[in-house]
């Protein structure tokens, strides 16, 4: 179904020649030295895996395999408050009315729910699935901008431009900040969301034991794994310019994240294959949009936002290798009406790309129940 405001059909087809700029950048890059240390991971991107995986991207990762991948699903872009929006549209059938919302973070991007998008679609769903705003194959804003503007663009085009009266979201990372921003400020016409990212409320003076407790461990986190965070939320531009045009560079800056955040118990391709790495790296380098991914979060340090309650039907999961702590239901309950929590056996942050089948599989029994 559509709207008023225009769509286009979209399709993936990188120009040859950004492809072979890219291959110049990996042909002609060096990569530096390591300390002599037998944990490989233990000052931050491992040196001998960085090796590994650029020596793959330049003699072996195919670029038009993997785009012909993407485009196995209908993909359109339309144009919100200025920016041109790329999403996957999936259309069900007639027994799921209400369509899922499913919306990345960074590091990740659409790839992340390439696996997904099928055991969805299969349920009888239908889907939306964009690029965030300066992410993947959507347009950049003007300047950056935090969650809260990125679900007034999501509720556009959601409403106004496919036409949908309500519809299910579902997030985790960003995902999860701007789901819960959905949540908050558009419950006219969001039915329910899914979160696999989520947090307790901000304590207060009064705070009690269990909730400071809980924030105690997120600083404790925090001040061990949030360098990049820091860097990305105050000065965005420098660490921007310098990743942009340096696919090395920006190979070392990410890969490490999904060491580190997917349950990956130390071996990176027990969950992440070289190729599905490759091509999320590149679906930043082929549109030009490392820097304005970054951008995101100095609009999300810089919004003034509702913190909540969340008033919608919520439901939980739990993948046990996330690396941020997570609140336990109680504490999660003073921040949204929790209708359901999933333990999930495994998996970590990238839940749907390291547990498709379980994700999936989660979504359609919330989401089903309540179609």
């Amino acid at each position: 179904m559509e709207g008023a405001m225009s769509v286009e059909e979209f399709r993936i087809d990188v120009p040859q020649q950004v492809l072979d700029h890219i291959h110049r950048k990996l042909v002609d890059g060096r990569i530096g030295y390591a300390p002599d240390d037998d944990e490989r991971w233990r000052y931050g991107m491992d040196a001998r895996y960085l090796t590994e995986i650029v020596a793959y991207w330049r003699d072996t990762y195919d670029w038009r395999a993997e785009e012909r991948k993407l485009n196995r699903w209908p993909q359109f872009r339309s144009t919100v408050d200025g920016v041109p929006i790329h999403f996957y549209h999936i259309q069900g059938d007639a027994d799921h009315p209400v369509p899922i919302l499913l919306t990345h973070g960074w590091p990740g991007s659409v790839v992340e729910f390439q696996e997904v998008i099928p055991l969805l679609a299969e349920a009888g769903f239908s889907l939306v699935v964009p690029s965030l705003p300066g992410f993947g194959w959507s347009g950049r804003p003007p300047r950056p901008i935090g969650p809260m503007k990125v679900a007034e663009m999501w509720r556009t085009l959601m409403v106004d431009v496919l036409g949908y009266d309500r519809f299910f979201a579902q997030g985790g990372d960003f995902g999860s900040a701007v789901t819960v921003q959905l949540g908050i400020n558009h419950a006219d016409v969001v039915a329910a969301i899914h979160l696999n990212f989520f947090m307790a409320p901000t304590p207060g003076p009064d705070a009690d034991p269990e909730l400071l407790q809980y924030w105690g461990a997120v600083a404790r986190l925090m001040e061990a794994e949030s360098g990049y965070h820091h860097e990305h939320a105050t000065k965005p531009q420098t660490i921007g310019l310098a990743l942009h045009d340096n696919p090395v560079g920006w190979a070392a800056w990410v890969v490490e994240k999904f060491w580190r955040w997917g349950d990956t118990k130390g071996d990176i391709e027990s969950r992440f294959g070289k190729d599905h790495l490759i091509t999320n790296l590149m679906s930043y380098l082929v549109n030009d949009a490392v820097m304005s991914s970054i951008w995101m979060y100095y609009g999300t340090q810089n919004e003034t936002r509702p913190s909540g309650p969340v008033t919608v039907p919520t439901a939980l999961a739990h993948f046990p290798g996330e690396f941020y702590p997570m609140p336990s239901r109680a504490l999660a309950e003073r921040q949204h009406d929790v209708v359901r929590m999933t333990q999930m056996p495994s998996g970590g942050h990238f839940a749907a790309m390291e547990e498709p089948a379980a994700f999936a599989r989660d979504l359609i029994d919330f989401f089903g129940s309540r179609s």
